[in-house]
């Protein structure tokens, strides 16, 4: 069975995050991704390492299903063979600062003028204007697209989320745009340029803040447990802050992760009401209605806790989804790594390393039927140089050699 992109052909000259991952979405979906990288590698080849001298899980994890070549791009060689491979490929994608690429003597006019066809995607920390050149890293994102200021609680400071929507965020984002592209290729003939800035990506996700900052000028936000409010959106803890309020609730024995999350639905009042011992609540009119709620949500969600405390978490989920109540038990990360549904569903996959052995990564998340994803382990540095250059270019084996010989791959 084919792949949803087989004879698609991506040049990545990503590094570090949120530029592999949309390059790995894309080679799990079938095209064919050669990792341009300098001779020195990827530097996440070497950060975080855990084991000497051996590519590192940060870069395992996000270039995986790619080959990989070596290229020296300050060279006039370099460049020159550069030039020959763009016409090969379909897809470039880079994420370096902005204009790196227009200095290498690339710029999106010479681009076109080498390969018309191209789609040329780039991640960028921001867009145009007064922020352009400022650094951008994944909580940098975070703290101008809007995640920061609207996490943590109410009396505590901004905090980052775990969730890495400022690279991986990104990515996905840039993966849309193009597929996008690809398409509307199909009908033109014309490639073009796909742009994502980091901030942009974070703030899409914070569209519901956003929602929120506008309905403050018709006063409270009577879905969040904050006692008062300013003029603009606050941190609201663990609140949804939807049109169901939700929390999460401590379990036994109380470790950090001993929690469920816990919605409370009209109609999951009643046998939440008899779980906790608290039968009378259902027909009282001060507890009986979520508008009655609404005001003591902190004692509503105190009561539960006070039930949800002497049993463990998977007690309490099943429990609750017995009575069809959305909630869902925190898992850390190691009970991730050993969920058995996860693994059923190939998100949690294990692959073997010529040079690290065995290692756990995370499977891809889009299922397509007919273009099942076979995860196979991130390449070696400049191990498809011959593949390449040889067997694509033409360039004879000696010669090979002696770019290497003189830092050229």
């Amino acid at each position: 069975m084919g792949k949803a992109l087989d004879g698609v052909r991506v040049l990545d000259m990503t590094h570090v995050q949120s530029g592999p991952s949309c390059t790995q979405i894309l080679a799990w979906l079938g095209a064919d991704v050669v990792k341009l990288e300098a001779p020195t590698g990827d530097i996440t080849r070497r950060q975080l390492r855990d084991l000497p001298d051996v590519d590192s899980l940060y870069f395992t994890m996000l270039n995986c299903n790619k080959r990989s070549i070596t290229l020296n791009m300050k060279s006039d060689r370099g460049k020159q063979l550069f030039t020959d491979l763009l016409p090969r490929f379909d897809i470039l994608v880079e994420n370096f600062g902005p204009g790196a690429v227009d200095r290498m003597g690339f710029s999106w006019e010479r681009l076109q003028e080498i390969n018309p066809r191209l789609i040329y995607a780039s991640i960028k920390g921001f867009g145009e204007g007064p922020y352009k050149y400022f650094k951008a890293y994944e909580v940098v994102a975070q703290a101008m697209g809007g995640s920061m200021s609207t996490t943590g609680f109410e009396d505590g400071p901004p905090l980052a989320t775990g969730a890495q929507i400022g690279d991986s965020g990104t990515g996905i984002h840039v993966v849309a745009g193009i597929l996008a592209a690809l398409y509307q290729r199909e009908h033109t003939g014309r490639g073009q340029r796909v742009t994502v800035a980091m901030q942009h990506a974070v703030l899409n996700l914070c569209r519901v803040k956003l929602r929120d900052q506008q309905r403050l000028a018709h006063g409270p936000l009577s879905e969040y447990p904050n006692k008062e409010f300013g003029d603009e959106v606050p941190r609201s803890a663990n609140a949804s802050g939807g049109g169901q309020p939700g929390w999460a609730i401590k379990c036994a024995p109380g470790g950090p992760n001993d929690y469920v999350y816990i919605i409370v639905q009209p109609v999951g009042w009643e046998p939440i009401a008899k779980l906790i011992g608290k039968p009378e609540l259902v027909d009282d009119p001060e507890w009986s209605t979520p508008e009655a709620r609404l005001s003591k949500l902190d004692k509503m969600f105190q009561m539960i806790e006070e039930w949800s405390i002497g049993h463990g978490k998977w007690d309490v989920l099943a429990q609750l989804t017995e009575h069809n109540i959305p909630c869902g038990p925190i898992l850390s990360t190691k009970e991730i790594i050993e969920d058995a549904s996860l693994a059923d569903n190939e998100m949690v996959v294990r692959v073997d390393h010529p040079e690290r052995g065995e290692f756990i990564t995370v499977g891809c998340p889009i299922k397509l039927s007919d273009s099942p994803v076979d995860v196979e382990r991130s390449p070696l540095l400049g191990e498809h140089n011959d593949d390449i250059y040889v067997r694509e270019l033409g360039l004879a084996s000696p010669e090979l050699a002696e770019l290497k010989v003189n830092g050229v791959i």
